[in-house]
């Protein structure tokens, strides 16, 4: 990387830094990853589970609702024109993850090696199109929030992710590039070692950062492609525990309390989640948070004062 990139970055990295972390600085004990650290307070049960469902797929939790977008897209005709002229739904649902994050952490937590961990960041994964078209090669962007991020910092962050993605070639496709040489029964050695580290939190930095697979949670527009929303499973291999998928716009009229109709647009949004990393209960009062900044995004545009931590 040439020098004058490094300090581009760098640049970026300073204009989304906060004087003072997210999280109180806690000192790395024995059995943490550097992904995350080991939650070592929580009920026998949920010691217990991950050993009986060893895997995602054996412990996915499928959660639909309908969301009301009349005011989201007020809002969003408002920041396009204070200059934010790309901002759209995907944005405000990415924001109101990261803050629903800051108030329910424990829907950032994650599964590996039969332990529960609480990932140290919030990211977030979403697979793009280099450009528009049917030919056109995907490719994978992670990008990081800090719980306090307000809408404005939240669509810089993942614009500048995606115009990095768009423009050139990514550490994501440099790093698959160089795996599809390896020959196909050496390759299937190679993932499974893979996995082996991963159990023991022994894989590579370098490679859970270009993970697709790693993270907190994925995201995807099926509305962009003109469907609607779909269930989408969560990968065994890595350690993401949520998938968002949102679909096409809907129209539908709706009585208000005072007996007058009005044409409101809605989005169906379907989720799969891991049931072991937090309970019933939790994720619905999570859900219900996500819901709520979608209906208000107006409390987005302010940053967190105060971030909820996880247990120890």
């Amino acid at each position: 990387m040439s020098k004058k990139k490094k300090n581009k970055e760098q640049e970026n990295e300073d204009i989304f830094s906060y004087p003072t972390p997210a999280y109180k600085p806690r000192k790395k004990r024995f059995g943490d990853r550097k992904d995350g650290r080991r939650l070592r307070t929580l009920t026998p049960y949920n010691y217990v589970i991950p050993y009986i469902m060893k895997v995602r797929a054996d412990s996915q939790n499928h959660f639909e609702d309908v969301l009301d977008i009349t005011a989201a897209e007020k809002y969003l005709d408002k920041k396009r024109k204070e200059g934010y002229t790309e901002m759209g739904l995907l944005h405000l649902f990415l924001a109101s993850y990261v803050r629903l994050v800051s108030e329910r952490p424990a829907v950032n937590r994650f599964i590996a090696g039969q332990k529960i961990y609480a990932r140290n960041n919030i990211q977030g994964v979403m697979t793009i199109k280099k450009r528009l078209a049917i030919d056109s090669p995907d490719t994978s962007i992670k990008v990081t929030f800090d719980p306090r991020d307000s809408v404005p910092v939240v669509y810089q962050k993942f614009q500048a992710a995606v115009e990095k993605a768009t423009s050139s070639t990514t550490d994501f496709d440099n790093t698959a590039r160089l795996l599809t040489k390896i020959p196909g029964l050496l390759f299937r050695f190679t993932i499974g070692f893979l996995r082996f580290l991963d159990y023991f939190g022994k894989i590579p930095n370098s490679l859970v950062k270009v993970s697709p697979f790693h993270g907190s949670f994925v995201i995807t527009s099926m509305g962009s492609l003109g469907i609607n929303a779909i269930y989408h499973h969560l990968y065994d291999f890595g350690n993401i525990p949520v998938f968002i998928s949102y679909g096409k716009i809907f129209s539908q009229d709706v009585t208000l309390l005072d007996g007058t109709v009005e044409h409101h647009h809605f989005v169906t949004l379907r989720i799969v989640t891991d049931e072991r990393i937090c309970d019933g209960y939790y994720y619905a009062s999570a859900f219900k948070k996500l819901k709520r900044y979608m209906l208000n995004p107006d409390l987005l545009d302010t940053p967190v004062t105060h971030v909820t931590e996880d247990v120890d």
